[in-house]
């Protein structure tokens, strides 16, 4: 049994590995250069990750991640926000934080919601600490984002 859960484990660490280098860092950069979105989302998610030949740079990963965010990719807004919710990468700040989280809300992403005290479905059914849940998130959303964004076509 152990050893089929390594073996699915294997195969499954394979195939994502293949559709992350998909692309190249250069095809990527390119990209991300030519101002395409999740070319700079995924650019900005090499330097989070430090992938591809990529070493983590969390100042470039920001300039990368804020253009995608300015162009309306709502990963990269979440992302954005995160990173100022911790001072990551750019100097902290909160005001700023929610303001990214309030446009990827407005696309009804649903973390960002549930992060601002708007998700209707968590009002009034359990006593819930919604800075907390911005302080977790905060500290997961960037890697885990960024994970995600590489296996976008």
């Amino acid at each position: 049994m152990i050893k089929s859960v390594r073996f699915i484990t294997l195969v499954w660490m394979l195939s994502i590995s293949m559709i992350v280098s998909a692309q190249t860092t250069e095809e990527v950069k390119q990209l991300a250069e030519q101002g395409d979105a999740l070319g700079q989302a995924k650019l900005g998610s090499l330097y989070i990750l430090g992938r591809q030949g990529v070493e983590v740079d969390n100042q470039q990963a920001a300039v990368w991640m804020k253009k995608a965010a300015e162009q309306g990719l709502v990963d990269a807004q979440v992302i954005v926000a995160a990173m100022y919710d911790r001072g990551l990468g750019m100097k902290g700040n909160i005001k700023k934080a929610t303001q990214w989280y309030e446009k990827a809300a407005e696309q009804g992403h649903g973390t960002s919601l549930a992060i601002l005290g708007k998700n209707p479905t968590a009002k009034g059914s359990v006593k819930f600490s919604y800075q907390g849940l911005r302080l977790n998130a905060a500290r997961a959303i960037p890697k885990e984002y960024a994970k995600r964004l590489l296996m976008k076509k």
